[in-house]
């Protein structure tokens, strides 16, 4: 089984056992990123998180996100950037770019 089929396999699972569920899914990179695309990451109305999509305050960003479509906010297209000077700031190891494609789960 692969890391997505994994992720999806979890995701589904929730779902069964009722629990809300939104998908990130990575769909580009430039430059440096921690995950390539198709990396995933699920996550519950109640908070539970299975996957990766990036690393430091991307994960947050992209949770709070998933929230709010699994609250009824339309699918969105999350786009981060970061130079290698201020990547320190926000967590990351080094600079880069990505989009993260947020759906809640039917």
């Amino acid at each position: 089984m692969t890391e997505a089929e994994d992720i999806l396999s979890i995701a589904a699972g929730w779902a069964r056992e009722g629990e809300k569920v939104a998908l990130a899914t990575v769909t580009e990179t430039w430059g440096s990123s921690p995950r390539p695309p198709g990396s995933q990451m699920a996550i519950t109305a109640s908070g539970r998180m299975a996957g990766s999509v990036s690393g430091g305050c991307i994960e947050g960003a992209v949770a709070e996100a998933a929230q709010a479509t699994i609250a009824g906010a339309p699918p969105q297209l999350l786009d981060f950037g970061i130079t290698d000077e201020r990547a320190w700031e926000v967590g990351l190891a080094c600079g880069g770019k990505l989009k993260v494609f947020v759906e809640a789960l039917a």
